[in-house]
């Protein structure tokens, strides 16, 4: 049975995360627990009981803001926390020698770095989606911008729910870099496409990205390859969080048992569709 660490349990992703461990089936559920449960030192939640904090049964287990203590009863940790806290958990997690799966998007470029020297010492996975399908639709984007001509535009459609804080979202920057990877693209120029301030005709090979932050929308990502006559759009619609919580339970359990390394969610969607 593999021990998880959630951190960042008191928000949306945390508690869904509570819940769909609570849920899963006999199979899934018999393969895992969770042993500990984090929040940040000034959480109102600290000492509550995170089945309770998630809306299912009581669990036993009080959320804590001591992630070292956690660690050391733990196979691995997944991170849905705040973006300010990304730097501090790798650090605990790699002083720890603990796998982890960070979630969390719109960290800083400076943490960002710091993930090669850390995927040295422990398995680290870092997933701006943990959804299967997303997974796959990224898979399928770079298939597609390798195939098609330079002339086809790349639009990146993307929409949350009005708390959502980063924008573009994380995985409309991963389906971004996707295609520039495919076209052999400098990396360094996605991040000039998704300031969004576009003025003036379309750039060849220039990636567009359009935002939604409205209600509460799950998450819906679009690539859109738009050519002379004729276009090609696929599409990811989430419905409910769960499919992202789903997926990162398993993909912690996987990352569990890899050797230090840096892994992908295609990593383990490879290791899936084989079984």
């Amino acid at each position: 049975m593999t021990r998880v660490v959630i951190i960042g349990v008191t928000g949306r992703m945390g508690r869904a995360l509570v819940r769909a461990a609570c849920t899963a089936s006999a199979p899934e559920r018999d393969a895992m627990r969770i042993t500990g449960t984090i929040a940040s030192p000034n959480s109102s939640s600290l000492g509550q009981d995170a089945g309770e904090l998630a809306g299912v049964d009581r669990l036993g287990l009080q959320v804590s803001a001591d992630l070292p203590a956690a660690l050391a009863q733990a196979d691995v940790a997944i991170d849905f926390s705040g973006s300010g806290a990304t730097g501090a958990n790798l650090a605990a997690c790699r002083a720890a020698r603990k796998p982890l799966l960070i979630g969390t998007t719109g960290y800083a470029n400076d943490v960002a770095m710091t993930f090669a020297q850390a995927a040295r010492d422990i398995p680290l996975l870092v997933a701006p989606n943990t959804s299967v399908g997303v997974t796959l639709l990224i898979e399928l984007v770079r298939t597609a911008a390798k195939a098609l001509p330079l002339d086809f535009d790349v639009e990146i459609l993307e929409a949350h729910h009005r708390l959502k804080v980063d924008a573009p979202s994380g995985t409309a920057l991963a389906l971004g870099r996707a295609a520039d990877e495919a076209r052999g693209r400098p990396d360094a120029l996605i991040a000039k496409d998704a300031l969004g301030n576009r003025v003036g005709p379309r750039g060849k090979g220039d990636i567009g990205f359009a935002v939604v932050r409205a209600g509460d929308i799950v998450g819906e990502h679009t690539v859109m390859f738009a050519g002379e006559g004729e276009q090609l759009s696929l599409t990811h619609r989430a419905t409910d969080r769960a499919i992202f919580a789903k997926g990162a339970l398993q993909a912690g359990v996987w990352l569990a048992g890899q050797p230090p390394g840096r892994y992908h969610m295609r990593d383990f969607l490879r290791v899936k569709t084989e079984a």
